[in-house]
């Protein structure tokens, strides 16, 4: 098996994933999804959670050995983040969708020094928006942002362009096709499932179920 395939396997294990076609979950941006992802989940799962940020700490080890910072992504991304920064030993930010109301009006918390290598840790990519939001705090902040990690990625191509359009390269542990396939193989979903699984993946606005 893949570490691909293992990260998506304890994603399911532990309901992180849940898929149901006949009744599709709503989405904040009103989408209509087959598939919803709640990584927070994990975190109450100790061998699971150690597990993915053991492959997390692998992947920016070997995809950016460069990074002398980590910075996650208010708010599910801040524990992993952490954890990897640990284990690393490296320094670490968390950055929140906006600043504090209160206090310093921070919206980075944390120290941080101009020109620093950084790579922003997600828990998931969707469109890329929110986590692109982030790049451009931190770039405005005078540190280099030279990847992101997310534990899982839907793959959309909007976020694609949006990441390379950006200049950001970015990798994730799993991702929807492997997901898909995996409970296929494990007869989660059935062949006929698979095929409405897959075209909502490649237009998920305009898709109304089935």
């Amino acid at each position: 098996m893949t570490n691909e395939q293992a990260v998506a396997e304890k994603l399911l294990q532990v309901k992180a994933i849940r898929l149901n076609v006949k009744e599709p979950f709503t989405w904040a941006s009103g989408w209509k999804s087959p598939i919803y992802c709640d990584n927070r989940k994990v975190l109450s799962f100790p061998h699971v959670r150690e597990f993915i940020k053991s492959e997390m700490c692998n992947v920016i080890f070997e995809q950016f050995p460069d990074a002398e910072l980590l910075a996650g992504v208010a708010t599910a991304g801040i524990a992993w983040g952490a954890m990897a920064a640990d284990q690393l030993k490296l320094p670490y930010v968390y950055v929140r969708p906006k600043p504090k109301e209160h206090g310093l009006g921070n919206q980075i918390e944390g120290a941080l020094e101009a020109g620093q290598k950084v790579v922003v840790v997600e828990d998931l990519i969707s469109t890329g928006k929110s986590s692109l939001e982030v790049v451009e705090v931190l770039r405005k902040a005078g540190v280099e942002v030279i990847g992101m990690v997310s534990i899982f990625t839907y793959g959309f191509e909007v976020a694609a362009k949006a990441m390379e359009a950006a200049g950001v390269p970015y990798r994730s542990l799993t991702n929807y096709p492997t997901l898909i396939q995996l409970a296929v193989d494990k007869s989660i979903v059935d062949a006929s499932q698979q095929e409405v699984l897959l075209k909502w993946n490649a237009d998920p606005a305009n898709w109304k179920g089935i």
